[in-house]
């Protein structure tokens, strides 16, 4: 792993995640009563738990709001979601503040458009695999999975082993 992008994630103390594209692979399904249903990931699901074991927060970010946020963030153990928020840069303040952080130590996980400026904001900007161009070219680091397919496990990992805590965990499930 290139030292430049283990050195970002090692100060990273707080996840900030778009849902649409990043924690599902972006399709949206209407069921026959208009009704919307995402598909998530268990693999992304076990990544942010074992950031909140170590100590480091998960909160989503969606510019669209759903009522299948809310369950799944409660299984994951994400600290909070904001959801129809934008822009995205518009929480931030409040997330700093609140959390007593710096930009440098966030992490935003984004793949569209709408990600763009808040990805210019944070200390590790990263782009899941199947990222828009333009959002790849602001990111620090590019995932090798697709949204919604392990991309925020691989993100999970990636910060959890720049820590050393990646072997405590390990030995944890071995028990």
């Amino acid at each position: 792993m290139d030292e430049y992008i283990l050195e970002k994630a090692k100060k990273i103390k707080l996840l900030l995640l778009d849902v649409d594209g990043v924690l599902t692979d972006g399709r949206i399904i209407y069921d026959s009563r208009g009704r919307d249903m995402k598909f998530f990931d268990v693999h992304d699901g076990m990544g942010v738990y074992l950031l909140k074991k170590a100590g480091i927060a998960t909160i989503l970010i969606t510019a669209k709001g759903s009522r299948a946020i809310k369950p799944r963030a409660r299984d994951m153990h994400v600290a909070e979601v904001f959801a129809d928020v934008s822009p995205k840069t518009s929480v931030l303040g409040k997330i700093l503040h609140k959390y007593n952080l710096t930009a440098s130590e966030v992490c935003f996980v984004g793949d569209d458009m709408v990600d763009l400026g808040l990805l210019k904001r944070v200390g590790f900007p990263v782009a899941v695999f199947n990222a828009c161009p333009e959002i790849k070219q602001v990111a620090s680091y590019v995932t090798l999975k697709l949204g919604g397919r392990g991309a925020v496990r691989e993100v999970a990992e990636l910060i959890l082993k720049s820590q050393g805590q990646w072997e405590k965990l390990v030995k944890f499930y071995e028990a």
